[in-house]
């Protein structure tokens, strides 16, 4: 097999490991295993023979980190404007640890739960210790990846600018980051599968990945709010709850050895930033045992694993599907999509961020000026940031962990699969979309008032209408055809694009808005144009050649 350079690097700590009990050559086999399966896409029935055709292996998930190079420079202004080292490294950390939180909760959540080997390894002469270290040295060798393509830029230009002793602190630092991360979203999880089991379990998971979601979201507005501007200048007021906001305490090395700014308070930080990822890897080494031992509970079905039919869902397919077999398939695509764990994991904390964005910036206005100034003004049109979500979830729809019993759409007594593809879509929205938009819709009539129940249902046709062109944008598959494996490729440019796409609807109902009767009009030639798109973009798209 392939000697990775990662794998030539970590021998350098290889009496490390060996001191902590880790079998380090068993440790290198697996991990070496797991990164040749990753570069390993699995060929799907439709497109086997032209996958064949390409290089048999490349790790889709490197090729997408140009991405996070491309936002890496959005890092560079506030690296190297000013030498406020507190507030400017406390926001690199917090943007840093911001996407790369996300990243881990979203595409590697999957991994550090994943039971699979288990029944390979364990029968083998390889301890539970081992296996779990290389499960999470797996997940770290991308993160790595990811947080260089992040910072390699900005570090770069932070380095000529501030000297090379910032090199040496913001390195540091980044691991330091970098573990906390892991250890702490592993830790999270213990406590979850400690304390429940079955299928409880499974939605218990995603409820906890949309509070993460929620709770990065506003701990970054925390962060931002622990900063004053006074006189044009960024002030800094020490206070207790500070020590709960983990990016200030990989600043304050900055401010306390670049700037010589001698402080307890930033001595206290600085120690606190050392000794909390190290204290977080103690106690996880401690859990693995147990840790590995409750994963087990997520491939039982223990507690009840059938759901209940939901009679006002019965309803609402006899409405809005127009035949039996478009309501066949709706009722197949509202069983995957609700009992597809990997699925979940990957689009249940984009929901999380899209119950949160629209207030960021309500927040935001209510600080600059006030409540009541804020209600008088046309901020209800930062609900469009709940759609934010919508070309990360169509991407997602064609990965299904039964991909391989894709094969039913070849032998089914269907010409014509465009009901399957039109009922996926209805089932996002019905099941995904539709609650976020209700509560946020509800929270909004409260502040803004009955006034804007017309922008509202505006919002939600232009999220209808949004859905129909991300999922002909983003078309490549059929749903649930291929593996979540492949997945990890998918936050390409087009996914990026097409969430631009929302700008340009807030500005168009921005600009109507300032028309007599410009909404209702708007409204309309809206649902008039959602009604045709849907109907021409599902006609002859989706056909079995």
């Amino acid at each position: 097999m392939k000697n990775y350079r990662t794998l030539r690097f970590l021998d350098l700590f290889r009496s490390l490991f060996e001191r902590f009990g880790i079998n380090y050559t068993v440790m290198r086999k697996i991990l070496t295993v797991k990164l040749t399966m990753d570069g390993r896409r699995t060929p799907t029935i439709f497109n086997q023979q032209a996958k064949k055709k390409k290089k048999p292996e490349e790790n889709g998930f490197i090729k997408s980190l140009w991405m996070y190079v491309l936002l890496s420079l959005m890092l560079i202004p506030i690296i190297i404007f000013g030498e406020n080292y507190l507030y400017q490294m406390s926001l690199f950390y917090g943007i840093v640890m911001f996407l790369v939180m996300t990243s881990m909760i979203s595409d590697f959540s999957n991994v550090l739960l994943d039971v699979r080997d288990k029944a390979i390894l364990l029968t083998r002469p390889v301890d539970k210790r081992t296996l779990i270290v290389a499960k999470t040295i797996h997940i770290c060798i991308y993160l790595a990846f990811l947080t260089a393509a992040l910072t390699m830029i900005p570090l770069a230009v932070g380095t000529y600018r501030h000297g090379i002793l910032f090199l040496f602190l913001a390195i540091c630092g980044l691991i330091l980051v970098n573990l906390f991360i892991v250890v702490v979203t592993a830790i999270i999880y213990y406590f979850i599968l400690r304390f429940f089991d079955g299928e409880k379990l499974k939605d218990i998971i995603n409820y906890v990945q949309i509070g993460l979601s929620i709770s990065i979201a506003v701990g970054y507005q925390v962060l931002a709010r622990a900063f004053s501007i006074v006189d044009m200048k960024i002030t800094f007021t020490p206070s207790w709850w500070q020590f709960f906001i983990p990016p200030i305490w990989f600043g304050a090395p900055f401010e306390l050895i670049l700037k010589h700014h001698v402080d307890v308070f930033l001595l206290f930080l600085s120690l606190v930033a050392l000794i909390v990822p190290i204290f977080a890897i103690i106690i996880y080494s401690r859990m693995m045992p147990s840790f590995e031992r409750n994963l087990q509970k997520l491939s039982t079905n223990s507690g009840g694993s059938k759901r209940k039919e939901r009679r006002w869902k019965n309803s609402l397919v006899r409405v809005i599907c127009q035949n039996n077999e478009e309501r066949t398939f709706f009722r197949f695509a509202d069983h995957m999509m609700r009992n597809e764990r990997e699925f979940r994991l990957k689009v249940y904390p984009a929901l999380g961020l899209s119950l949160v964005f629209p207030f960021v910036f309500l927040f935001n206005e209510i600080q600059m000026n006030s409540y009541a100034h804020m209600v008088t003004t046309k901020w209800y049109l930062s609900i469009y940031f709940s759609c934010i979500m919508i070309p990360n979830a169509i991407a997602m729809l064609k990965y299904s962990g039964k991909y391989k019993g894709a094969w039913i759409y070849q032998i089914a007594p269907i010409q014509n699969i465009a009901p399957l593809y039109s009922s996926v879509l209805k089932v996002f929205i019905v099941n995904l979309f539709l609650p976020v938009y209700i509560i946020l819709s509800a929270i909004f009539i409260v502040i803004f008032g009955g006034k804007v129940i017309d922008d509202l249902l505006v919002v939600l046709v232009t999220a209808i209408l949004f859905t129909v062109i991300c999922s002909n944008y983003l078309k490549g598959s059929l749903p649930f055809s291929e593996s979540f494996e492949d997945a990890l490729q998918n936050g390409g440019l087009k996914v990026f694009l097409a969430t631009l796409c929302i700008v340009a609807f807030t500005g168009i109902h921005l600009a109507v808005t300032f028309f007599p009767y410009g909404v209702p009009i708007y409204l309309i030639v809206l649902i008039a144009v959602t009604i045709l798109s849907w109907k021409l973009a599902y006609r002859t798209v989706w056909v079995i050649k």
